[in-house]
């Protein structure tokens, strides 16, 4: 089993799909980091050598991925929230940010604990 940046990828995968399984790698940049390791893009994680492990690493450091990735995120919604912006406030209410409504829809975001108007339970219709 191959273990890249503290994850275990899936087993009896093509590399270019069990690539996907590391934060911050797409289908793109998988492509062109086992390119850039000269792996074929078929091969099975099962096969994988060491080497070809140490080379996909060394590929894998030209990008922001895993650990460095979420912290960069986390600090710019930390900075958000921090100077009030209308971006960090929505951050701080979890509700959405990027200007959907949220009169209807929004329950991923906002949760389930809000009261849904004209819905009844089950045991109250008996």
């Amino acid at each position: 089993m191959a273990r890249i940046l503290g994850v275990d990828l899936p087993r009896n995968k093509a590399m270019r799909i069990a690539m996907t399984y590391l934060y911050g790698v797409g289908p793109k940049v998988s492509v062109d980091v086992l390119n850039t390791a000269n792996v074929s893009l078929e091969k099975s994680t099962n096969d994988v050598s060491d080497e070809e492990i140490q080379e996909i690493r060394k590929a894998l450091e030209a990008y922001k991925v895993e650990g460095d990735l979420r912290k960069d995120l986390s600090l710019n919604i930390k900075r958000l929230r921090d100077i009030n912006c209308y971006r960090g406030t929505r951050h701080k209410r979890s509700l959405p940010c990027r200007g959907q409504r949220t009169h209807t829809n929004a329950r991923t975001r906002k949760g389930k604990a809000v009261a849904i108007a004209g819905k009844k339970s089950i045991k109250a219709m008996k």
